[in-house]
């Protein structure tokens, strides 16, 4: 197939959406190496999982918000928004005197940058040729490598000379940055001409669900039984009528075609999260790992993920996408099993930087060729809507994650179990997802 080139336009576009993605990147690797030493300098670990739970739920408004703005309105409006609220959430974090205000930090950052993923697959989707759109999603990945090589790095230093404060600090100026040059190359892309079917606003529907998955967390954490109980029954009841609203019918029973590409994406998500976001945890607590050696141990999966996207990328017009799932979840399942003895104060951290490199593998080569396969539904004027909803799949897996794998770390905090229990359990939870994820790639097809 025939490269079209890029005009002038298209390239400072690309060069935008790739700088918004690495911001992203940069505060998420940033905040993950140092949430460990804020935790414990707050007096915080109860609230651990729901600081990551937080900003995966307002991630889960923001995009879904994203999407509808930009169907009506264009990419460039919800962007400038988005990139807003993320700054005051940095500023809010960044002064904050307890868990509680840092919580409250994340839940703006990631009703902010929630909406970046979705607008940046909108513009791809309506300023590039259908021939480029697969490298630009692949190039969007690429935002990430940076970030995994230097992000822990920086982060780690940061915190060890200047504090943590200074980690939500430093990354404000270069939102606003990224703000000016982005904003300014999304200025020729207005709304779609083209209305297929419009479904009503969903906006509702994800706040619902958000407070569903809210309550649920609140009630996972909850010491007192008789609280626990209800508040569980009650999230699950609230949330799940909106969730199925919100995503393709058929999605619970990964139903061939788009339900089960979304399914599949947030099994992996789930699978991911339920061990990146607790080794550094373990290294710190179980190990007295220095904030630069926590991040480092899970950068090597953030950089295996962007090199397994860049291996699809570079054939997904051949790739049938179930099978290269099924590969992925493969991976992460060795990965999880690899990574496993960090539990042991005695085992080698740079061990497992190799080990869990094969699970960043596992997600790197079955994101992209979801992410093609879920896009060849989206039809003119729907982009907005399908794009949230692959993206509402990978908040959700992110989110209902941390949501459980915070309760088994708050649990241990009150009771005498230990924390390598509760790390345990969120691995074994992962290897669950991943299992499932093995029995959804059967569904997975692009639309012919």
């Amino acid at each position: 197939m025939t490269r079209v080139p890029l005009d002038a336009s298209q390239r400072a576009l690309a060069v935008g959406l790739v700088l918004s993605v690495t911001l992203v990147a940069f505060e998420s690797t940033a905040v993950i190496t140092a949430l460990p030493t804020i935790a414990e300098a707050l007096s915080g670990d109860s609230l651990y999982g729901a600081t990551l739970a937080a900003y995966m739920l307002a991630d889960l408004v923001a995009l879904v918000w994203a999407g509808e703005q930009a169907d009506l309105h264009g990419v460039r409006r919800p962007f400038l928004a988005c990139i807003g609220i993320f700054v005051i959430g940095l500023v809010v974090a960044a002064t904050a005197q307890s868990m509680t205000m840092v919580l409250i930090g994340r839940l703006l950052q990631g009703a902010g940058s929630g909406g970046f993923a979705p607008l940046s697959y909108i513009a791809v989707r309506r300023a590039f040729p259908v021939e480029r759109q697969a490298s630009m999603y692949a190039y969007l990945s690429a935002g990430w490598v940076l970030p995994s090589l230097l992000g822990p790095v920086i982060a780690g230093v940061v915190v060890d000379r200047a504090g943590w404060r200074w980690v939500f600090i430093g990354i404000a100026p270069l939102a606003a940055a990224v703000a000016l040059l982005t904003a300014r190359a999304m200025a020729h892309l207005a709304p779609s001409e083209v209305i297929i079917d419009r479904r009503p606003t969903r906006l509702h529907r994800a706040f619902q669900a958000s407070a569903g998955v809210g309550i649920l967390a609140a009630g996972l954490q909850n010491k007192h039984l008789l609280l626990a109980a209800p508040l569980c029954i009650a999230g699950i009841a609230i949330a799940l009528p909106a969730l199925r609203f919100m995503l393709p019918a058929g999605v619970f029973r990964a139903r061939r075609g788009l339900p089960a590409i979304v399914a599949v994406r947030f099994l992996a998500t789930a699978t991911f999260l339920g061990v990146d976001s607790f080794v550094p945890l373990a290294a710190d607590r179980l190990h007295g790992a220095r904030p630069i050696v926590q991040g480092f141990v899970i950068s090597g999966a953030a950089i295996t993920w962007t090199i397994g996207q860049a291996v699809t990328a570079r054939r997904v017009d051949r790739i049938n996408p179930g099978r290269v799932s099924a590969m992925g979840f493969g991976f992460l399942l060795i990965g999880i099993a690899t990574v496993a003895p960090v539990l042991s104060p005695s085992w080698p951290l740079p061990l497992v930087f190799a080990t869990w490199a094969i699970g960043g593998f596992g997600m790197g080569i079955l994101f992209n060729p979801t992410t093609v396969a879920s896009m060849s539904y989206a039809d003119d004027g729907r982009e907005g809507e399908i794009s949230s909803q692959i993206h509402l799949a990978d908040s959700l897996g992110f989110g209902m994650m941390g949501v459980l794998g915070g309760s088994t770390v708050a649990f241990a905090d009150r009771t005498s179990a230990t924390l390598q229990s509760a790390v345990g359990v969120n691995f074994a939870l992962a290897a669950l997802c991943a299992v499932l994820g093995l029995a959804a790639s059967r569904g997975v097809r692009a639309r012919a």
